[in-house]
């Protein structure tokens, strides 16, 4: 990609008008501009927003999944972007040569697909939970990983051209983890890049009501869509395992054996199983498709 293209995407609710106009700022000052910025309403009017950014209204919340589908087939339609750029609502972009860096990533690897950001809160703090890959104690050790972070990454239209864009019935949680692993069995790569900064508030992701019954649902999804039949089994009770070992509350734990009953209950097609290959380069890169 000899100069890539950025085309920015940003889901908002409507209900982070400050914090979407500091963002929509943080990217104004990229010292590489975006060729094109669109800011989706998930089921929620916009706000005015600035000249040049491209507002699309949906008439409900698709989730996260549908709504950067929306945003992604309104920068295609543009037909002038390469890399989209997903950014959250209340992220801001601390740095003015992010877009740079970014752009020259993917000038010097023609099969990176995913490039995964650091998100730090306003102390400079990143969660583990933010850090792509197992017993990672250093946020600032980049490289090669298995999955990305929703909250800023860019994605090859190359690749999703090839692998298809976000799973849409995933609506929220674990529709990085489905893309990425669509993307390691194509041959592309998925890079963590820690110098390129999202700042992003210190949050739980439990601040969802939704998410024990979604991370559960979901689960069960990835592995019916994505696993070898004998990984299956074992990918799931590990995370049965693990899941009765952290979760606190027994509305919490409820919740979860819900989402997990509908998993199983329920298809979510198609199923294209990655090949074994992939799954000795995913282990190889340090996480199994089992954990």
């Amino acid at each position: 990609m000899r100069h890539p293209r950025l085309g920015v995407a940003i889901l908002t609710m409507g209900n982070r008008p400050a914090e979407l106009a500091d963002l929509l700022a943080s990217v104004a000052g990229q010292n590489t501009p975006a060729a094109r910025v669109v800011v989706v309403g998930n089921g929620s009017p916009l706000p005015p927003l600035p000249e040049g950014v491209t507002g699309v209204e949906l008439p409900e919340n698709l989730g996260v999944s549908g709504g950067r589908n929306a945003a992604m087939a309104r920068l295609r339609e543009f037909g002038d972007v390469d890399v989209v750029v997903d950014l959250d609502d209340d992220g801001l972009l601390i740095a003015p040569d992010v877009f740079t860096r970014l752009t020259e990533l993917y000038a010097a690897d023609d099969r990176l697909g995913i490039v995964s950001f650091r998100i730090a809160d306003e102390r400079g703090r990143t969660q583990g939970r933010h850090i792509p890959r197992l017993r990672a104690s250093d946020p600032t050790r980049g490289g090669l990983v298995t999955t990305f972070l929703g909250g800023g990454h860019g994605l090859s239209m190359r690749m999703l051209d090839q692998i298809g864009g976000w799973p849409e019935p995933f609506f929220y949680a674990h529709e990085e983890t489905d893309l990425a692993w669509r993307a390691l069995d194509a041959g592309w790569k998925v890079l963590y890049a820690p110098e390129l900064v999202l700042q992003h508030p210190w949050t739980s992701p439990t601040r969802h009501a939704v998410f024990h019954r979604m991370v559960a649902r979901n689960r069960v999804w990835l592995a019916k869509r994505h696993l070898p039949a004998p990984l299956v089994p074992v990918y799931l009770g590990v995370w049965a395992v693990l899941t009765v070992a952290r979760v606190r509350s027994v509305a919490g734990l409820r919740a979860w054996l819900g989402g997990f009953a509908e998993g199983v209950r329920t298809p979510c097609p198609p199923r294209r199983p990655m090949r074994w290959a992939t799954v000795w380069r995913m282990t190889r890169l340090g996480r199994p498709p089992v954990i």
